[in-house]
């Protein structure tokens, strides 16, 4: 886990400083220039990607590519449907009718490649629903923390540092992690699946939402206040904001936890000809798990009218949309735990016919990687 670990460090470290600074500038100093900050920024990396372009190192494309995956599948529902399967006799997989023995398009290769990226899928699909809980620290944590009290002595705190409570979990956690996996269970041959990072991180999102259900229900039993945010004067709850600490150090763990290790699998679960596109796919599955996250929101204010996520927190009961989330993310969490031996199970088998790493058995820990 070291380089995904040092990778994602590195990323929230600079998270941090960013939310810190910008968000103060936006809101204390001027709002336009909080905007103008990170376009600087962009246009400046863009610039300098460009200039040292002729430097990079090409590496010319080998192997499947997501038109190939594509259209094996899309080869095999052709071969399925039109109930070709007869004239070859039953195939271990629906995904077998594309191969040329059994009258399909493309060779053994292209298909076992996009068998493991199939049953990698599951993993894939269980990170949505814990997107969607991460997704709440923009939406319905952010509001929490609008509506309290921002005062800290006579200094008006950004909303935004709160986010940096959730990174200083993964920057405390990361390299704790790594310290155990390097000295700890270095001499051991059977080590703990990675999946269980995975399962604790879930659990740990789930508990943060619940958290902030709770957190809703005592922030309404304070006293109201006045408190001015970007020039506007708001009602907000006399709580302070450092009493929703808890549900962002949650979400913090949870991040540290399955974030890496999830990048970890997908890397060490399929041949190395098609692990950019098994990353590619993680990334699909992750920004779709934003975008649930976002209609979720949208659709619960629908249907409940405004009272499960109110525009203002008093009048409404976000606690129940919280509760809601948790109990779907529970659900999620059991069911990722009962699934996850059984497809690491799958992929090891898969994997031991197509690997590429002749130095090692197929394992989930192969010391290449470590």
């Amino acid at each position: 886990l070291s380089v995904y670990h040092r990778f994602y460090w590195l990323v929230n470290l600079n998270s941090a400083v960013v939310f810190v600074s910008i968000s103060y500038i936006q809101q204390s100093v001027a709002k336009n220039l909080g905007f103008l900050i990170p376009f600087v920024s962009v246009l400046m990396a863009l610039i300098t990607i460009h200039m040292v372009r002729s430097e990079m190192i090409y590496q010319p494309k080998k192997g499947s590519s997501q038109l190939t995956t594509f259209g094996v599948v899309a080869n095999a529902l052709k071969m399925y449907c039109v109930r070709y399967r007869h004239l070859s006799g039953d195939v271990p997989s629906w995904l077998d009718h594309a191969k040329e023995n059994y009258g399909g398009w493309y060779n053994e290769t292209h298909v076992e490649n996009t068998k493991l990226l199939v049953r990698l899928f599951p993993l894939f699909a269980f990170q949505i629903l814990y997107r969607m809980c991460i997704m709440q620290i923009p939406s319905g944590y952010y509001l929490q923390t609008m509506n309290s009290n921002l005062n800290l002595n006579g200094f008006l705190l950004p909303i935004a540092a709160m986010n940096v409570i959730s990174i200083i979990p993964l920057l405390i956690l990361a390299p704790v992690l790594e310290c155990i996996n390097t000295h700890l269970l270095s001499s051991k041959r059977d080590r703990r699946s990675p999946t269980v990072y995975i399962i604790v991180g879930h659990f740990s999102a789930a508990l943060s939402v619940m958290v902030a259900g709770f957190s809703e229900i005592h922030r309404k039993h304070f006293s109201q206040m006045e408190q001015t945010l970007s020039g506007k004067v708001l009602p907000v709850s006399s709580m302070p904001c450092f009493h929703l600490a808890p549900q962002y150090i949650l979400l913090g763990v949870a991040e540290a936890l399955v974030t890496p290790t999830c990048s970890l699998l997908t890397f060490r679960l399929v041949p190395g000809r098609i692990r950019g596109i098994a990353m590619h796919f993680l990334t699909v599955f992750n920004g779709a798990g934003c975008f649930m996250g976002a209609f979720i929101v949208q659709t619960t204010y629908i249907g409940s009218q405004g009272n499960w996520f109110p525009n203002f927190l008093n009048e409404g009961n976000l606690e129940k949309f919280y509760f809601f989330l948790a109990s779907l993310m529970v659900v999620n969490t059991l069911g990722f735990w009962t699934i996850s031996h059984r497809t690491s199970l799958h992929i090891k088998r898969s994997w031991a016919s197509v690997s590429q790493c002749f130095h090692c058995p197929p394992t989930l820990w192969c010391p290449s990687f470590s």
